[in-house]
């Protein structure tokens, strides 16, 4: 079947692809790539993946292209459901005969609820996708498919057996070639990425129990399933010959580091390519391996603290704590490893002298950079289920409301002692507090000084960031 895998058009500046931890628009403009839809685009032959937010294209440069194929798979979310569906039925309505279905998330943990949403969806690919949308663009009868929900002719919903989670990952192909032949590697950019970068995933899974993270509680599982140490290296060695103006590449996993002993080994190959690197870990990692990483290219850790209370963190089921993050950050200070922070309020157990606690602690491992979000309940995570079981979402039976009608990120939960509009504020107060302050902006400017090339992007970055924090103090 001619196929097209489509990252459906939304937001203006949306960030919603099949790589982003949480679909919403950012302060800065950042889009990760679409590495769950390049995975099956790389089983099929013939196909065609197109992530239309980071190009540019709307809803009248998609609808006309549903001519051009047999089969349409869109990868969609919770945020972006509702506008994925109108995407659809123009597509529908383009080409009447075109087959349609959904992958995500929000398909997974809803699929019945997801497939009746509209008469122009199909079939939706529930749990791990890659090979289910394989066999459907080879033609295979949707009725022997596992994983997947399709419609029946009188409209009802039929549900075939569980797809198993693969076991051998060195099984799928890499994305490197799909990403060389359909995507503009310039049009992804992440504000503490190198430009242009380039993602991948060396494993999926994640042992940690976070309870509001959203893949390793719908799709990838709690187990780290790994490509062996040879694979990796091989698609890196490709990555750095189809693309040379690559600065950067980034492994996507949701921990990395989870694997010490293979982390160490892939930074060593690694190292003899002479690629800089950086990757998601977990703010434990002991100083030896972290000095491993950084002798051998190594240069960034994405790196989820959250909170700085030690209840929350264990109200989460983070499995960290709180001194021990912070004697990975002088490791990584000492060593010379760039750090990304990111943190989350509004999570079970926050009051205002938690967050101010946050604050305080985010000031004093110091990050280069950080992210502040709101908790977002995802349906098929414990935040979710423990949201619902307590009261902390609006009263409606409907879909919860997580992002704004600009594609911004809502505060959907609330408590007793703290509610949806202060949570909302207290990430303006957060970012003003660790970045208005004379070590950090001294810190950024000698960045820019040391790397002229930097202060372009850097200066575009702090006009995004201010026009951010300006219209969230108009709308409230």
């Amino acid at each position: 079947m001619r196929t097209l895998f489509l990252n459906p058009p939304g937001y203006e500046g949306f960030d919603g692809g099949a790589g982003a931890r949480y679909q919403a628009r950012r302060e800065i403009r950042s889009y990760w790539y679409p590495t769950w839809l390049a995975q099956p685009a790389a089983l099929t032959d013939g196909s065609v993946l197109v992530d239309a937010p980071p190009a540019g294209l709307g809803l009248a440069d998609i609808a006309p292209r549903a001519r051009d194929f047999d089969l349409a798979v869109l990868y969609t979310s919770s945020p972006t459901f509702a506008g994925d569906v109108k995407v659809a039925e123009a597509m529908k309505e383009a080409n009447p005969s075109l087959t349609i279905g959904f992958a995500g998330p929000k398909v997974a943990v809803e699929p019945e609820r997801s497939l009746l949403a509209s008469p122009a969806i199909d079939f939706v690919a529930r749990e791990e996708f890659d090979f289910t949308l394989a066999e459907v663009a080879a033609g295979r009868p949707l009725r022997e498919v596992s994983g997947l929900s399709f419609r029946l002719p009188n409209g009802s919903a039929c549900h075939n057996s569980d797809r198993a989670l693969l076991a051998d990952m060195d099984e799928l192909p890499f994305v490197t070639p799909v990403y060389k032949r359909d995507l503009r590697i310039e049009d992804y950019f992440i504000g503490y990425l190198k430009h242009p970068y380039v993602s991948l995933y060396t494993g999926r899974g994640c042992r940690s129990r976070c309870t509001f993270c959203l893949w390793p509680q719908t799709v990838g599982g709690h187990r780290y399933r790994t490509r062996s140490t040879g694979n990796v290296l091989e698609e890196a060695a490709l990555a750095k010959e189809l693309f040379p103006r690559m600065k950067e590449l980034f492994f996507d996993d949701d921990t990395f580091t989870d694997d010490r002993r293979r982390a160490e080994e892939i930074a060593r190959g690694l190292g003899k390519l002479g690629l800089t690197w950086s990757c998601n870990a977990k703010a434990n990692v002991p100083r030896e391996t972290l000095k491993v990483m950084k002798d051998n290219g190594l240069r960034l850790l994405l790196v989820g603290y959250e909170s700085g209370n030690q209840q929350i963190l264990i109200n989460i089921k983070k499995g960290l704590r709180v001194e021990r993050a912070k004697r990975f950050a002088a490791d990584c200070r000492d060593l010379g490893i760039t750090v990304h922070g990111t943190f989350i309020l509004g999570l079970p157990g926050e009051t205002k002298e938690t967050i101010a606690e946050t604050i305080a602690f985010a000031r004093e491992v110091n990050p280069h950079t950080l992210q502040v979000s709101v908790a977002a309940p995802y349906p098929g995570t414990e935040l979710y289920r423990q949201a619902k079981e307590n009261g902390w979402l609006p009263p409606d039976d409907g879909d919860v409301p997580l992002v704004s009608e600009s594609g911004t990120q809502l505060a959907a939960l609330s408590y007793p002692e703290l509610g949806d509009a202060e949570i909302l504020d207290s990430v303006d107060a957060f970012y003003k507090r660790f970045y208005f302050r004379a070590g950090k902006i001294a810190e950024m400017s000698a960045e820019m000084f040391r790397h002229p090339e930097m202060a372009g992007r850097r200066l575009r970055e702090g006009r995004e960031f201010a026009q951010f924090l300006g219209r969230r103090t108009r709308a409230s």
